[in-house]
């Protein structure tokens, strides 16, 4: 399928295109039509439209090829090997797998255009909301703070994954996009603190979970705040980090944040949206989707991809192997008492007689649980079943924030009892007894408690133990810690690659 440049992002949206396929549960239908700019955004509800816009990216599966985060984020890390059907299945998962990534060949343009096409329809937002005719003033203050907190999470991901990126804060002429260059990393970190700042201020603190389920909030805005403070590593500014993820944190806190009783239930397409969830990516079966509609269906397609490969028996779906668990996670979590939720042993079903499979290249016989294709979230309705998985992704829980405020109060010389509290908090949910507020295990508790979520290869480079940790894997310091700029945003641009990438 042909790939969509940042460039061609930017032309689309300059063309006035209203983008479809939201994935959000407070609109369940698409965007209608295709309006030029200049007869939209003129009247309430085609501002509503541009927010759902601005929200859509988040649940992207697919931008080009594939667009969710988690599979290849999990092959990247030491969590997963990227599986499949052989290893040129999916081989943009696969050269990040073993670290053979080039201009060319990675995930890179997926990740770009993702974040990109997200950017460019908050800042139309930006740009429109505050003149559209019969908008109240109170929905134009949520609007404009949905939109900057959007705009801070896109790029905090394109910082992230690239660092060396376009900063633009608004529309683009058409002759502008090809002189775009690359911004200082530390002006993009301040536009994001900025827009958070802002966004704090307009977002609500709660949102109605049946009717507004995904929306940003108060403390959603506050939280990745903490975390993009602690993510560029300034020791002077942890204490900052903590106070922030202390609002939402602790017992009783506005938001109405807690852990959940249930590790396991945290993970269940019937248990969305529930007080754990800061922040979550929506996928929905409703929508019946599909082959012929690619790229634009709301299911969760990753569920179908990590499930093993022809398997047959109980409880699961077949699937297509990828993501296949690493023996060095099983080895750490087998003790543990999240294994069973994050881990599922197929070659123990299988000599057991339960079941049969498949293996997938490299295959390990372990399979992510907390995402797998269970019979009973299968589609039953139109569509094909394989693209209608409803299982949501929760971008920033609970857990995750007291973890950050954990190794925020210890390296910033904070209060090591209430860094010890939060850190056994997460450990006693699941029955484990007290350890001291050391960031060797706070930093273990996040692998652990996190395991396939999306989070351990940031936490392998923000820490500097990437290089040795994926050595293995071909890892390469002062390279790997990014990904290339594709390929196609360096064709008749200003932009220029990543060290280590030149060629």
């Amino acid at each position: 399928m042909k790939r969509i440049s940042f460039k061609h992002i930017m032309i689309l949206v300059l063309a006035g295109y209203t983008f479809g396929g939201c994935n959000k549960s407070f609109l369940d239908v698409d965007p209608k039509g295709l309006s030029l700019e200049s007869n939209y955004y003129s009247n309430p509800s085609e501002a509503m439209a541009a927010v759902i816009a601005a929200y859509d990216p988040l649940g992207m599966e697919a931008a080009g090829t594939y667009a969710n985060k988690l599979g290849p984020l999990n092959a990247a890390s030491d969590d997963c090997y990227a599986g499949g059907g052989s290893n040129s299945d999916m081989n943009t998962w696969q050269a990040w797998n073993n670290y053979s990534l080039d201009p060319a060949i990675g995930p890179q343009m997926e990740f770009w255009t993702r974040n990109f096409t997200g950017v460019s329809r908050a800042n139309v937002v930006l740009a429109k909301i505050p003149g559209v005719p019969g908008l109240s003033d109170a929905l134009k203050t949520r609007y404009i703070a949905e939109a900057k907190f959007l705009r801070a999470y896109y790029y905090f991901d394109l910082l992230r994954l690239f660092k060396n990126i376009p900063l633009f804060t608004a529309p683009l002429a058409t002759e502008q996009i090809y002189s775009q260059k690359q911004a200082d990393p530390a002006k993009v970190y301040e536009q994001i603190e900025a827009d958070l700042k802002d966004a704090i201020n307009g977002l609500p603190n709660t949102v109605p979970a049946a009717s507004e389920g995904g929306r940003a909030t108060a403390g959603a805005a506050k939280a990745l705040l903490g975390k993009v403070i602690i993510y560029q590593n300034n020791t002077g500014r942890m204490l900052e980090a903590a106070n922030l993820l202390e609002d939402v944190n602790k017992v009783g806190n506005v938001y109405g944040y807690s852990l959940q009783p249930h590790f396991a239930d945290i993970f269940s397409p019937d248990n969305k949206f529930n007080s754990e969830s800061i922040f979550e990516i929506v996928h929905t079966s409703v929508a019946n989707s599909s082959w012929g509609g690619w790229p634009n269906f709301e299911g969760n397609v990753f569920t179908q991809m990590i499930g093993a490969r022809g398997y047959s028996g109980p409880t699961y779906q077949s699937g297509w192997g990828f993501d296949v668990i690493t023996l060095d996670l099983v080895n750490v979590m087998k003790n543990d008492p999240r294994y069973p939720a994050t881990i599922v042993n197929m070659d123990s079903l299988q000599t057991a007689g339960v079941c049969s499979y498949s293996p997938s290249y490299q295959n390990t016989g372990y399979f992510i649980q907390k995402f797998a294709p269970l019979t009973k979230w299968r589609s039953t309705g139109g569509g094909n079943a394989e693209l209608n998985y409803p299982n949501d992704v929760i971008e920033i829980r609970l857990a995750d924030t007291y973890l950050l405020e954990a190794e925020a109060l210890v390296r910033g010389n904070g209060d090591l009892t209430k860094a010890a509290y939060y850190l056994n908090a997460v450990r006693g949910r699941v029955g484990l007894t007290g350890v001291a507020a050391t960031l060797d295990n706070i930093y273990n508790e996040r692998r652990l408690e996190l395991a396939t979520e999306g989070h351990r290869w940031f936490d392998l480079v923000r820490t500097g133990k990437a290089a040795t940790v994926l050595a293995s894997k071909g890892f390469k310091p002062n390279k790997h810690e990014l990904l290339p700029i594709p390929l196609a945003e360096l064709t008749n641009t200003q932009l220029v690659q990543n060290p280590g990438y030149v060629q």
